[in-house]
């Protein structure tokens, strides 16, 4: 990811995966981001999304240790904060209702994420 392409921007990281969680978050902090997370469980993503005000993005993988992370997403979208999917699991897997949100499949670069990141964000 290219430095500072984040830069202000505070992105949460909900992904049980400790490597691919660590990675990221190095990433996203390289590329100027305020890293919140990573959140290892569904409650840990809810408590963190409780506790900070801002959160301008999220990455979430969509099974954290064995729990699905749609009531995440769900409280991410009333706070009109824009996210992504990264997952292995098929687009069929994923409610209706996220329809529009972008999903990454597993196993994905950091690079490939940060630039579906930045689209998100842009809208597009």
């Amino acid at each position: 990811m290219p430095e500072e392409k984040f830069s202000g921007l505070a992105i949460l990281i909900a992904e049980d995966e400790y490597y691919v969680a660590t990675e990221l978050a190095r990433e996203l902090a390289r590329a100027g981001a305020t890293v919140i997370g990573p959140a290892p469980s569904v409650d840990k993503a809810l408590d963190l999304n409780g506790s900070h005000a801002r959160i301008d993005a999220a990455l979430l993988d969509v099974n954290l240790g064995g729990e699905i992370v749609f009531s995440v997403a769900d409280l991410l979208r009333e706070r009109h904060v824009p996210f992504l999917f990264a997952t292995g699991y098929d687009r069929s897997m994923i409610p209706p209702r996220f329809d529009d949100v972008v999903r990454c499949e597993k196993p994905v670069g950091a690079d490939k994420l940060g630039a579906a990141l930045a689209n998100v964000l842009s809208g597009k």
